[in-house]
């Protein structure tokens, strides 16, 4: 709903809007014209335009300024917006993130940008200052990658700050976690515990418990019931959703939801609490639900769902990746999170529902097993009897790939979701725990585009940022924020910007299927932009950064203007 009011031409931000009365008469205004800068389609039979008009929230017209203010002459009900130099795309589409996460992280102790085992000592300290003793405190973000100490932080870190709090913080990957010491003593971990499948407890020279936990071996630790304690999910939504389109959002992918929440997102999006257009890929513990009842759909047409999240290994910082050969920096090749007798039955029923699967693989190895069950689906289930002709299951991340493997994507007709801000965080680590001769196969974006792979990008908020423009950069730069990159960086494997556009809008939209509704600007789709502030296909790429949204328009609705 259009809630900008004034009849008056309001210059924010590098944007000027002019409303209709109708525009503020109506819930949502009837139509849209939009000039006034650079607008690139992401449509390559027509990839610039100098005027979009939009109708019902469906686009009706993109080409000349004089022809779209031809068709809008005489009308009323027409809200004109002068994009006064602002670039303007199809919506743009993070197609990896966790909408919960994003919201928590708002609402919890935030640890990103923790300098050093201190820092983060110093940042718990205060947060407890507004705990309660006894209370249960979870923060998420640390990475000690760059850290001074060189090393995880331990219970006895966090037991130095107090002894009066159970303290769990999470790493920003979200697959591992720092526990104080009444934490594992509550959950009884010891050093004669055994680590659960998937997972590791990390222990000293000693064979003590360290207090650091990887990938599953957080579940002892760590439930459903501990992370929802006191939390109004309703709040986390609408804190998500509005950070999101503020960041110029239209949509995301959202992973590894918990089914309970996908009616509680249909309910809150139908309601107009929350605007974003969310295509979930839910825990596996709901996929028998949805193969049974197939795909849903809110009233609105904003939140889908009909993809299946599982995981294949855990992440490469915390050394939980699967490896072909042992990490370059430890004697260990990480893990593996499920098993071929208990998935490939799971994959044959999923192929013939209909439904996506979206698989977590980082490490060569888990990349390649993950390829060979795909492909052991594929062969075992007819054309004829899948629920869809082309499935588009994906592999989210693909980061490190052995090259022999590079060509099975585009053959098998595979995904790779992979989001460009984790090259230029890890790569201030991944040599070191990769060494030089594996940095070949590591976020070798170009590569997979040359071999024909499609490709779509994402953030994987809460553990990055999730800023477009971070993730833009990244992908045309493959430097970090300040201009860096590592010895044997690859930076061949660097996209160009059209190529980034469309990672980040058309490509999204074909692997949600909804290729024909969304991700470009073209007549009788659906009209989702997004506007910044820098033309990002021309300004020099460190300029990308310093970009912002100016404007986030989802079904035609404006629900994010700069400076309102």
């Amino acid at each position: 709903m259009c809630r900008f009011l004034t009849v008056q031409a309001v210059k924010t931000a590098g944007l000027s809007v002019a409303l209709s009365m109708a525009g503020l008469q109506a819930a949502q205004a009837d139509g849209l014209l939009i000039h006034g800068g650079p607008i690139y389609t992401a449509n390559d039979a027509a990839p610039m335009a100098e005027a979009v008009l939009v109708d019902d929230g469906i686009i009706r017209y993109v080409g000349a300024l004089a022809e779209a203010q031809a068709q809008a002459e005489g009308r009323t009900d027409i809200t004109r917006i002068d994009l006064d130099g602002a670039a303007f795309f199809p919506g743009f589409t993070d197609s990896h993130a966790h909408l919960y996460g994003i919201g928590m992280r708002e609402m919890t102790l935030n640890l990103e940008g923790v300098a050093s085992i201190a820092d983060l000592q110093d940042r718990l300290g205060k947060h407890l200052e507004t705990v309660a003793p006894g209370a249960l405190v979870i923060g998420r973000g640390w990475i000690e990658t760059h850290w001074p100490e060189g090393r995880f932080p331990t219970r006895s870190d966090l037991d130095a700050v107090s002894r009066d709090h159970r303290i769990i913080l999470v790493r920003a990957d979200g697959h591992a976690a720092v526990a104080s010491s009444n934490v594992l003593a509550q959950s009884g971990i010891t050093a004669d515990s055994t680590p659960p499948f998937g997972g590791d407890i990390l222990k000293d020279e000693t064979g003590v418990p360290t207090g650091m936990l990887i990938d599953t071996a957080m579940n002892l630790v760590l439930t459903g019931d501990d992370q929802d304690q006191s939390v109004d999910r309703v709040a986390v939504y609408e804190k998500a959703d509005k950070v999101y389109r503020s960041y110029g959002w239209t949509g995301l992918h959202n992973m590894s939801v918990l089914p309970a929440d996908v009616p509680l997102l249909e309910r809150l999006s139908d309601e107009g609490q929350i605007t974003l257009r969310v295509y979930n890929s839910i825990d596996q513990e709901g996929a028998a639900a949805l193969m049974a009842s197939g795909p849903s759909l809110s009233e609105n047409g904003r939140i889908q769902t009909r993809a299946v999240k599982l995981y294949m290994d855990g992440a490469l910082g915390s050394r939980g990746a699967a490896l072909l050969d042992p990490y370059a920096d430890a004697p260990t090749s990480g893990l593996l999170m499920m098993k071929k007798a208990e998935t490939s039955a799971f994959l044959e029923r999923a192929l013939k529902a209909g439904i996506q699967i979206n698989t977590h693989a980082i490490g060569d190895k888990a990349n390649q097993m993950l390829l060979d069950w795909y492909k052991d689906a594929f062969d075992a289930v007819d054309a004829a009897d899948r629920g869809v002709e082309n499935p588009r299951w994906r592999i989210e991340h693909a980061q490190i790939l052995d090259p022999d493997d590079m060509d099975r994507f585009a053959e098998m007709g595979v995904i790779a979701s992979m989001q460009p801000s984790h090259a230029i965080g890890d790569l201030h680590f991944a040599p070191f725990r990769l060494g030089q001769e594996r940095l070949v196969g590591a976020y070798a974006w170009k590569t997979l585009l040359d071999k024909g792979t499609m490709i779509v990008a994402g953030s994987d908020a809460p553990v990055e940022r999730g800023d477009p423009m971070i993730e833009f950069y990244a992908a045309v730069g493959r430097m970090d924020l300040n201009g860096f990159s590592a010895q044997g960086w690859h930076p061949e494997q660097a996209v160009d910007r059209m190529t980034a556009l469309k990672m980040f809008t058309l490509w999204p939209a074909v692997a949600s299927f909804q290729e024909d509704e969304i991700g470009s600007i073209t007549v009788g789709k659906r009209a989702d932009f997004s506007a910044f502030s820098k033309d990002i296909m021309r300004v020099p790429v460190a300029d990308i950064p310093q970009t912002h949204a100016v404007l986030t328009i989802i079904d035609g609705e404006i629900v994010y203007r700069a400076g309102m």
